[in-house]
């Protein structure tokens, strides 16, 4: 049996773009404190004495976290809906986190990013929910894109706001303050979101192992969703490395002060801000809301990005390194719009949280282990160049995948 629970917002209150607002909320500041890993990881290095590939793992720490969790919050949101989670998650993240500020253990902190994952991780599916229920297909990739760009938008306001304060004030005591503002901001967002009232159909039936094993093996069965994931496991890593490894890479290897270098990794996710957005536009627009092609795209600019950054020499310009990261960022930070979408799109509307947490978690293996092999690299060769190139040899491999892809999802199409 299945019933409907009424939601009785009115309409003017409950639009879709209005609910894409609060999504949008939880995403930034979620990002905010999840991904201020990468601009503080020189500060975090120098305060726990920690080697490269120890920065590297915390990144995987975190999305680790994110792998776990993403598969059970896909397949509890399409249960419940994305409301309540919006809160419990922020508190999962913001607690865990303001906790971490008081350790020196690296394995303790280690523990807790990774806890910290679970409500990081958990909050995609969940807010990727309210987007396809909220959203018809051809508004989709635009509504996507905004949402996703919360966290590059968060991950450039850490830059912005967090790295200097913590130059200052020491990272411990401004991270625990970022971490109350999250937990008011999931408050906010439960008390002012809604999930749709023509969707918010839950099961009367709880849900057994049966049931969640059988679910789980849909979606391993499904060949498109699993190529999609793969290739998101390459860009993915790629996209972390970015964030985890441009501080030092811009202050160690290039020779610019810590502020410049953090203004940096800002304009990469200022650059992944516009793509999420524009990549999503773009999709909707001139490509009829068809997802393949654009990741094609996105994955030949970052090819041709990292073997530029590979061979950037000590003493480049500030403004001449503005305009490489910028179109780094638009492409590597700007994939996740159109890889949530594809991943939601390539089955029923009922199982699109449990697809996307499906995908998140194939995608995140990516995240925990390409940083740390990022970071092992510039530990053995003292630079950063054979780090970067192994982020081209990857988009060689995801462009590989997406042409297994095309051929998927062509079969599809013919035997249809």
């Amino acid at each position: 049996m299945r019933t409907v629970a009424m939601n009785t917002t009115p309409t003017s209150l409950a639009n879709p773009w209005k609910m894409l607002l609060w999504l949008l909320m939880a995403q930034i500041m979620v990002a905010f404190i999840g991904r201020s890993l990468g601009p503080l990881g020189v500060l975090i290095e120098e305060d726990l004495s920690l080697t490269k590939a120890q920065i590297g793992l915390l990144p995987s720490a975190l999305f680790l976290g994110q792998a776990i969790a993403s598969i059970p919050a896909g397949f509890i949101t399409d249960r419940i809906g994305s409301r309540p989670l919006l809160l419990v998650l922020s508190l999962c993240l913001g607690t865990s986190f303001l906790f971490m500020t008081f350790q020196s253990a690296f394995w303790l902190v280690l523990f807790l990013v990774m806890i910290g994952g679970l409500g990081y991780g958990g909050m995609h599916p969940t807010t990727n929910r309210g987007i396809i229920y909220w959203f018809s297909q051809k508004q989709r990739g635009t509504a996507m894109g905004i949402k996703q760009m919360g966290i590059t938008f968060g991950s450039a306001l850490s830059a912005i706001l967090l790295l200097p304060l913590a130059a200052s004030y020491g990272w411990r005591p401004v991270v625990l303050i970022a971490c109350l503002g999250l937990v008011v901001t999931g408050l906010i967002a439960f008390l002012l979101y809604r999930d749709p009232p023509q969707e918010a159909a839950v099961s009367n039936e709880k849900p057994t192992f049966r049931s969640i094993y059988s679910s789980i093996l849909s979606m391993v069965k499904n060949k498109a969703l699993l190529l999609v994931s793969f290739s998101a496991m390459g860009v993915n890593g790629s996209q972390m490395c970015l964030n985890t490894y441009l501080v030092l890479f811009a202050y160690e290897q290039l020779g610019i002060n810590l502020v410049l270098a953090g203004m940096l990794l800002v304009t990469s996710e200022v650059g992944g801000s516009l793509g999420r957005v524009g990549w999503g536009v773009i999709s909707d627009r001139l490509f009829d809301g068809k997802r393949l092609i654009i990741l094609v795209f996105i994955a030949s600019i970052t090819l041709v990005a990292s073997v530029v950054v590979a061979f950037i020499p000590a003493g480049t310009p500030f403004w001449m390194l503005v305009p490489i990261f910028l179109v780094f960022g638009f492409s590597v930070s700007g994939f996740n719009g159109i890889w949530m979408n594809l991943a939601s799109e390539l089955v029923p509307k009922e199982q699109a949280g449990l697809s996307s947490g499906f995908s998140i978690t194939l995608g995140s293996i990516g995240v925990i282990l390409i940083p740390p092999l990022f970071g092992l690299l510039v530990d053995q060769s003292q630079s950063y160049t054979f780090g970067w190139l192994l982020i081209s040899g990857i988009m060689v491999g995801v462009l590989l995948i997406l042409a297994s892809l095309y051929v998927v999802k062509k079969e599809n199409v013919s035997s249809n």
